[in-house]
């Protein structure tokens, strides 16, 4: 690369005769690029310093900067340990010198800087720190180690935080550095010699490279970001780190670690520590408490710092002043700890791409991210420039005209046009982000003709326990108030709403998000005022908000398969901790479930979508985490013997048709293929396998945890009910269906699918299935044994009144068996109600007109059932449902009054009712 050819910019000489002294001594020096080190000698005292030190070697970096830098970093790595101190620091000479040169000439960009500023300190502290280590090794002060362990460091990382850690490092920065030691690379009685050990080499490698000598210094090291410095050791254990974090880390800490990477010693080991800390830094849901606790930090920063005031330039701190560096770098790290919990795409520690990256994710505007990124670019430039005057850890501004005009002449610029180009974006920045952390407070309270005593009680509520709850809230309580008035019953909307603070554990998560994100009172006004208890569960549950707000709630639906590939990747996020990943999958389906009520709620989908949505997500979560379980019962009997095992899912699930409350009927089958017994450490006969494996996934199913529960199992649609085993074999399976079940066994059966487990088993099961059912059957036996079953259902459970939609004559339930019922007799091996009547009407067992009534019966039905499930409520009367309640009620089945849907259920199931007990007195006639 050549500088003559790619100088942009050139300073001016401040004053020529500061800078003719190293023309002097660089005869060799010509040109653009003399002038260039003439101007830059005549700003810049330190960097005048460097050249008349580096004279020799200057030209070599001005011929080609970047092989120069790589003989650096090749050469120091050949130095021998007793001349390293020494050879660091002329390394960092000319690394310096070259990228203010390669800076000042618009050879490089930011990146390329910072970059190469980093990189060096990354070698300089690796080749400091194993020279440290090398040395406790030699006298046998780190038990077990040998010089084999000086390349890891004997276990030994520096995390590199900050702008180390982003690769951000500025010109005349300090670091800062985590140091850490593995704990588990030795053993646990030699603990206090290994520590011992790692502290010594720790202050050896730190004062290598701060220690000011005759040849100057390194980087300034600094050890203070570690846990609790004030009474911890400059080097930790990571185990004892760890349970710092996890018990008294702080928010400050949280954001540090967003820019934490390991940077010198045991790479590796590093890793595996930060990868332990993503819970503490990455939360499950969304953060917005971090948008107050940024706040405080940077009023903190300010009343401590005394840089509160208004922007004026001379002695304006371009870092932590106002509209400085930090406060972009708190800007996008508070919505990196919002969101990246969620979303490990923006989990960058980068502060520009970051920013891009939210960007593209719809956290920060466009616009915004594209101004703030430019703001941040120029705000490091002239740090660099001020740093560069005299190698000052400052981010001061000059206080002197004489000093503005330095910086001037190291930007090339104008010092009139440079001061109004660093105010205007100061202010700009200042602007875009202080309405962020600091918005606008609650609108004053507004009259209103709500129950007063009900608001008073509000603040005896748990949700209101602390004072920041408190503020939190009374922020959001006037909007909240206002959108209640608009809906068509406020009061009974008041009621809800305060049933749903009254049960909500804590607040300040919840009210954190609705002042971030207003549109989401007016989901909950919408819930509150149409559905009081899917409010109540929200109350519990309130975190699936998130997923209002996380990207793709109103995408459209993925398909069973999309979910299951969504959810798969959301365990294989948890690592190896099995109770993370049950937990993980429960709040993931609620999430899910929260859509599918949301969408139905506000009418984006309809009934039937609904329940074939619900269907989906349980097929996900019994797909995704069968081979979880599995994976977990292996650890200790082995891999399933044999070809494996598949879920049957039965009932409704098998029909794809689920709705909020559902619980799930299943099957496992078994294919052991003639393998007697599993090959484990605790191996099991291969019948017990199967049936402590299915009792496992049932109870990964049906746990009650921290998320709560997924879904209900009930097992009973197996082969010989709750006499026979969990689990049953293939060849079990088969021959109990052929030769032993029941009708209602074989009516069960046409709506079975096979859901999880082994591809090989499922595709088996299901040409079972289908050839079973194609078999000739005696039909005046199943439709005896189906009138029979209809009396038993009615004598063991009556309905619960006219807005029961499930039990009764012409009811879902009623209609369901004679769908089967025609499925079987008919030969078809489709699952669903629709196609079973289609199939009567195809065997005439039904006529046109009946097969018409029936699908219309059904479907009014099923709409009033997914929306009682909805609203957790039986009896749909308007006074137990709420007017939002019922106009939901009513837009579902276009209906205008809820007496006349009363008369349409009774109407429609007595039709019904006529047409089934008609059809099984008559033989289908099957094409005669």
């Amino acid at each position: 690369m050549d500088f003559q050819s790619r100088i942009t910019r050139l300073p001016t000489a401040f004053d020529p005769e500061r800078g003719d002294d190293v023309l002097v001594e660089l005869p060799q020096l010509t040109g653009d690029i003399a002038r260039l080190a003439h101007g830059v000698a005549g700003c810049s005292p330190y960097l005048k310093s460097l050249m008349r030190k580096e004279k020799d070697w200057l030209p070599a970096a001005f011929d080609d900067p970047e092989k120069a830098l790589s003989t650096v970093f090749h050469d120091l790595k050949e130095v021998a340990p007793d001349q390293l101190a020494d050879e660091l620091r002329r390394g960092k000479r000319r690394v310096a010198l070259m990228t203010a040169l390669a800076d000042l000439a618009g050879v490089w960009e930011l990146e390329q800087v910072t970059g190469a500023l980093t990189d060096f300190a990354d070698l300089a502290s690796d080749l400091a720190l194993k020279a440290a280590i090398a040395n406790e090794i030699r006298r046998k002060k780190l038990p077990g180690q040998t010089e084999d362990d000086v390349a890891t460091a004997g276990g030994m990382v520096s995390i590199a935080m900050g702008k180390m850690g982003a690769h951000e490092l500025n010109y005349s920065s300090d670091i800062d550095l985590i140091c850490l030691f593995d704990e588990t690379r030795f053993d646990p009685a030699d603990f206090f010699e290994v520590r011992a050990s790692f502290i010594r080499a720790t202050r050896k490698m730190a004062a290598m490279l701060n220690d000011l000598t005759g040849e100057g210094y390194v980087f300034r090291t600094d050890l203070r970001l570690r846990p609790d410095p004030s009474v911890t050791p400059v080097c930790l254990a990571m185990e004892a780190a760890e349970r710092y974090y996890e018990s008294l880390g702080r928010t400050w800490e949280r954001a540090a670690y967003i820019k934490a990477r390991p940077s010198a010693g045991d790479l590796e080991a590093g890793a595996r520590f930060l990868k332990t800390l993503t819970p503490f830094v990455w939360r499950k849901h969304l953060d917005f408490t971090a948008i107050q606790d940024a706040h405080d930090m940077r009023l903190r920063i300010r009343e401590h710092k005394g840089l509160g005031g208004d922007i004026t330039l001379e002695g304006h701190n371009m870092k932590l002043g106002r509209g400085g560096i930090r406060e972009i770098e708190f800007f996008t790290q508070t919505r990196q700890l919002i969101s990246g919990g969620r979303d490990p795409y923006l989990r960058d520690n980068r502060t520009v791409p970051a920013l891009h990256k939210l960007a593209e994710k719809g956290w920060v505007p466009e616009d915004v991210a594209q101004t703030l990124a430019g703001h941040y670019r120029a705000h490091r430039e002239v740090e660099h420039r001020i740093q560069m005057i005299n190698d000052a850890q400052t981010h001061d501004l000059p206080k002197s005209e004489d000093g503005m005009q330095r910086i001037a002449c190291l930007m090339g610029r104008d010092l009139g046009e440079m001061r109004k180009d660093i105010t205007d974006r100061l202010t700009e920045v200042h602007d875009l982000t202080e309405g962020f952390f600091a918005p606008e407070t609650g609108k004053s309270e507004e009259k209103h003709a709500f129950d007063e005593d009900i608001i008073t009680r509000w603040k005896t509520y748990p949700a209101m326990r602390s004072e920041r709850a408190v503020k939190l809230f009374n922020r959001v309580k006037p909007d909240l108030l206002r959108r209640l008035g608009e809906t068509a019953h406020p009061n009974q909307a008041l009621v809800a709403l305060d049933g749903f603070l009254a049960g909500l554990p804590a607040g300040v998560q919840l009210f954190s998000l609705f002042d971030a994100n207003p549109q989401l009172i007016d989901l909950l006004v919408d819930i509150v005022g149409t559905a009081p208890a899917l409010a109540r569960h929200l109350s519990r549950n309130s975190s699936v908000f998130d997923a209002v707000i996380g990207g793709s709630f109103f995408t459209p639906w993925p398909s069973s398969k999309g979910l299951c590939e969504e959810l798969s990747k959301v365990l294989s996020n948890e690592g190896d901790d099995y109770e993370r990943k049950l937990d993980a999958s429960r709040r993931w389906a609620k999430e899910w479930h929260f859509r599918v009520g949301v969408h139905h709620l506000r009418g984006l989908i309809s009934a039937q979508e609904a329940g074939e949505h619900y269907a989906d997500i349980a097929e996900a979560c019994l797909a995704a985490l069968w081979p979880v379980v599995v994976a977990k019962f292996s650890e200790k009997h082995g891999p399933p013997p044999g070809k494996g095992a598949a879920v049957l899912g039965m009932g409704s699930l098998g029909a794809r048709r689920l709705n909020a409350s559902s619980d799930l009927d299943l099957i496992v089958i078994y294919d052991a293929d003639g393998v007697d017994a599993s090959d484990g450490r605790r191996p099991l006969a291969s019948r017990a396998y199967y049936a402590r494996l299915t009792q496992a996934m049932v109870t990964a199913m049906t746990a009650q945890m921290a998320q709560g529960r997924l879904y209900e199992v009930d097992m009973r649609l197996r082969p010989s009910g709750t006499q026979g085993p969990v689990a049953t074999s293939l060849t079990s399976f088969k021959d109990y269906q052929k030769n032993e079940a029941w009708t209602w066994e074989h009516l069960a059966l046409t709506r079975a699918r096979p859901v999880a487990g082994d591809h090989g088993v499922r595709a088996e099961i299901e040409t079972f299935r289908k050839d079973l059912l194609k078999e000739n059957r005696d039909d005046a036996k199943i439709r005896t044994d189906v009138q029979e079953m209809r009396e038993r259902i009615s004598a063991a459970k009556a309905s619960s009144g006219p807005w029961d939609a499930k039990i009764g004559r012409g009811r879902l339930q009623d209609i369901e068996l004679a769908s089967q019922a025609a499925t079987l007799m008919s030969g078809s091996s489709k699952r669903t109600v629709v196609e079973g009547i289609e199939a009567g009407v195809a065997i005439d067992w039904f006529d046109a007109a009946e097969g018409h009534a029936l699908d219309a019966t059904y479907a009014l039905l099923w709409k009033v059932q997914v929306v009682s499930k909805l609203l957790n409520e039986q009896n749909l009367s308007e006074s137990i449902i709420g007017v939002g309640g019922a106009a939901f009620l009513l837009r579902e089945t276009g209906m205008e009054t809820l007496d006349e849907l009363e008369q349409s259920l009774t109407s429609h199931a007595e039709r019904a009712a006529q047409i089934i007990e008609a059809a099984l007195l008559r033989a289908p006639q099957k094409g005669i």
